[in-house]
């Protein structure tokens, strides 16, 4: 049996061993191309979708690390083309 504190530090203190894989959400390909922001001052990134016709960018995340770009790559299913940096 596993007592109550047992449990209540499980919880606090483990994480799951597994993620759940995200489902790829669409995007607009013949109308949007996949386009990181980055500031000049700050160094920020941020990974969005700019409208080819318009020039409008839809922000979708922000990127802090290269595991973060992983994660936009595979929820937009994109690949592993390069993705223009704007600044």
């Amino acid at each position: 049996t596993i007592s109550i504190l047992d449990s209540a530090s499980c919880k606090e203190g483990h994480r799951m061993f597994f993620k759940k894989k995200p489902k790829t959400q669409p995007y607009d390909k013949e109308n949007q191309k996949p386009v990181i922001r980055a500031s000049i001052c700050t160094g920020e990134k941020v990974a969005g979708f700019q409208d080819i016709r318009t020039g409008t960018f839809r922000e979708v995340m922000l990127i802090r690390t290269p595991g973060d770009l992983e994660e936009f790559r595979q929820l937009y299913g994109i690949g592993e083309r390069e993705i223009p940096t704007q600044y």
